[in-house]
């Protein structure tokens, strides 16, 4: 057994205690002895404090039943016990085996994780040693079972990383996000790899003559600077791929060199030099030392085309920005007597407590992974009221959001916004340095419109839930029939016909009163429900014979428009009769001479087919999906008007929709017009993105899905 260590030893000596109490350990505590040692590494590269490392090192032989909590405070002293303690509370964290992305976090986890985030306020190392922890288990998850693997990419992905990210921990964050990505979409991370891998030794030649040229020119500008390649994660790749909806050939940025200066007045000097060697690239200049991000990131980005015409990213910013954008907080460590505060980190503490703060409205806590998602992962937006005081919100926030973080009842009788002195809809999306007016009256209320995700009103689910919670207040046979409403229209324009019955079910309901009854008081979102819809349509039941039984196969990574798994490299069409969209349940039926025709599952002419020719329907799914595009057949039903077409040809163009066909019909004794619009959606998310955005058209008075 080690000897005692005096509780007022230093924390260096407390830290070679530790290592070497797990050094000592019998071989069937060797797995958390290892855990420990790796957790304890793993900080050590954030330069975390020897003392912490120490309870990093413990916690785990703890847990395991190696040491008890009496032995730690004996050893090392009551406040490493304290710390051991708490770190066991927060590695016990994590997400429920069977939590699904979209769904409110349970009661019990919820308000673990509100534990977990108030450690931060009170000692944010403690959440370095959890992050540090996190990364450990990922990284070993690749001998896991395929079901944990997939757990710990998943809650590593929706918690930690954004975290990580927020704390400003990139060293923490590009590691979390591209482990997680290559376990939970392993073809597409392939593919990202296989393409990167291919155009290596090209890309390392061009970043090798940049070096050189930027040395040189800075040299003889008398700047002194360090210069260096910089590697782009594939995880951040992808993000941009999917931000900007183009292929990898056109990210900017997969070829980038990073400089490192003293002063900021050099940065802007360098960049200067940069843009005078090559051509900029217009759209892709962020400056963050006048504006930086919402987790104090500060730095020039910009790209060019460098060397032979190939795009190039350049980062710059000074060495102490550096230190800040590789560790975040952990270069700002907050002591809790003396030293002094660092301005930046108390604006976190600030963040974190708001974050935390209980909801005005009695908002729930399983709110709070839906807000801690978007809360943390994005930038933030800084907007001023007309006295000049300063609002923080999320990236892609409304004058809603504007006003509900104003004062809840600002958000509840908004009625109108000025944005810069110019009256703007509701849907506006604020830029940073934005002057926002809000416009009230007494008799306004909130619309529960509000609450669709698709329909632009709020980006904040801070805002969202005040906004149900207002709903909960009101009387509970109104919003029976306001959701019941809701739901059907929305079922009639996307054409699904299923058991409420059953989808109230999946949700934990009693029938399906209680799911309008959800839906009109904002419990369940619109397309929640919707989702449990596409799961719930009932499939038919395939009778395959061994002649056109086809081994389903999921396919690569690819940029085809569409690609169906189960078919092999039979030709498919897709249904006129129902126009299947991803991810309707979908079957195949094989036709005489024109290949396997794709229903919908529902499909009632499917039905009919399946009766008489069980033998020629076989079982199909959606492969992966690049860009891919299916026609929808969609009816407009408007009042006749002036500029009618164009207005809906318009919004068609905004929302980059090709339209395939288009006919219009009026009737000249009721004065109106059908348009009939044959056009190319890759969801139903698009699609219902879509009639929402047309149905607020002037005068349409129906918009709806053609079966």
């Amino acid at each position: 057994m080690p000897s005692k260590v005096p509780a007022n030893t230093d924390p260096e000596s407390l830290l070679a205690a530790a290592v070497a109490e797990a050094g000592s350990l019998a071989t069937d505590h060797a797995e958390a002895a290892r855990r420990g040692l790796a957790i304890a590494a793993l900080l050590e590269e954030i330069r975390a404090e020897p003392d912490i490392r120490a309870a990093a090192v413990l916690y785990p032989l703890v847990a395991a039943g190696a040491i008890t909590g009496e032995a730690v405070a004996k050893r090392y002293g009551v406040e490493m016990r304290r710390r051991v303690e708490e770190l066991q509370r927060l590695g016990s964290f994590g997400l429920p085996d069977n939590w699904r992305s979209g769904t409110p976090l349970p009661q019990p986890q919820a308000e673990t994780l509100r534990k977990m985030l108030l450690a931060i306020v009170a000692d944010v190392r403690l959440v370095l040693v959890r992050l540090a922890d996190q990364l450990d288990r990922l990284q070993r998850a690749r001998a896991a079972t395929p079901e944990l693997r997939e757990r710990i990419a998943t809650e590593t992905r929706e918690i930690f990383a954004p975290l990580a990210n927020r704390l400003g921990i990139w060293y923490f964050k590009w590691q979390m996000e591209d482990l997680a990505f290559r376990y939970l979409e392993p073809e597409t991370y392939r593919g990202i790899a296989d393409y990167l891998k291919q155009t290596r030794q090209d890309r390392e030649a061009r970043i090798e003559e940049v070096l050189r040229i930027l040395r040189a020119e800075l040299q003889q500008a008398g700047i002194r600077g360090e210069i260096e390649g910089r590697p782009k994660h594939i995880y951040s790749i992808w993000r941009k791929m999917q931000r900007k909806r183009v292929g990898i050939e056109q990210v900017f940025d997969i070829s980038a060199v990073r400089v490192l200066v003293d002063t900021v007045p050099e940065c802007y000097a360098v960049l200067g030099q940069v843009h005078s060697l090559w051509p900029y690239v217009a759209g892709e200049f962020d400056d963050y030392i006048a504006n930086p991000k919402g987790n104090f990131y500060r730095s020039l980005h910009t790209a060019v085309l460098g060397p032979g015409r190939e795009p190039l990213e350049v980062q710059i910013r000074t060495r102490e920005m550096h230190e800040h954008a590789e560790l975040g907080v952990a270069a700002h460590w907050r002591y809790k007597e003396g030293g002094r505060g660092d301005p930046a980190f108390e604006q976190k503490i600030a963040w974190l407590r708001q974050l935390l703060a209980p909801g005005e409205e009695g908002e729930a806590d399983r709110d709070l992974l839906d807000q801690l998602r978007t809360e943390i992962f994005e930038d933030r937006v800084y907007a001023f009221t007309p006295a000049g005081d300063v609002v923080d919100m999320p990236a892609g926030a409304t004058p809603l959001d504007f006003a509900y973080q104003v004062h809840t009842n600002v958000g509840h009788h908004c009625r109108g916004v000025r944005v810069n002195g110019r009256m703007v809809p509701l849907t506006h999306s604020l830029k940073n340095g934005d002057k926002v007016e809000i416009l009230t009256a007494k008799n306004a209320h909130p619309s529960r419109d509000w609450l669709l995700p698709q329909a632009g009103y709020l980006a904040s689910p801070r805002s969202r839930s005040k906004v149900r919670a207002w709903f909960r207040q009101q009387d509970q046979d109104q919003n029976r029939r306001s959701g019941r409403q809701t739901l059907e229209k929305e079922l009639g324009r996307l054409g699904l016909n299923v058991s409420l019955d059953a989808v109230a079910a999946r949700f934990g309901l009693q029938g399906q009163e209680q799911l309008w009854l959800a839906i009109g008081a904002g419990d369940l979102t619109l397309p929640a429900v919707i989702a449990a819809c596409e799961r719930e349509a009932p499939a038919p039941e395939p009778s395959v014979t061994e002649e056109v039984q086809v081994k389903a196969r999921r396919p690569a990574y690819t940029e085809a428009a569409v690609s169906i798994s189960g078919v092999g490299d039979l030709m498919t069409n897709f249904a006129r009769c129902c126009r299947p969209l991803p991810p309707e349940p979908i079957a195949g039926y094989i036709t005489q001479g024109r290949g396997v025709s794709i229903h919908r599952a529902t499909c009632k002419n499917l039905l009919r087919l399946q009766a008489e020719h069980p033998e020629r329907l076989m079982s199909v799914d959606w492969g992966q999906r690049e860009h891919a595009s299916y026609p929808v057949e969609i009816e407009v039903l408007a009042w006749d008007r002036t500029g009618l077409i164009r207005d809906v040809s318009a919004l068609l163009a905004d929302e980059k929709i090709d339209i395939n066909a288009m006919t219009t019909r009026t009737d000249r004794s009721s004065h109106q017009a059908t348009i009939d619009i044959t056009a190319g959606i890759d969801s139903l998310e698009h699609l219902s993105r879509l009639l929402h955005r047309v149905g607020r058209l002037p005068n349409v008075i129906s918009v709806r899905r053609k079966a």
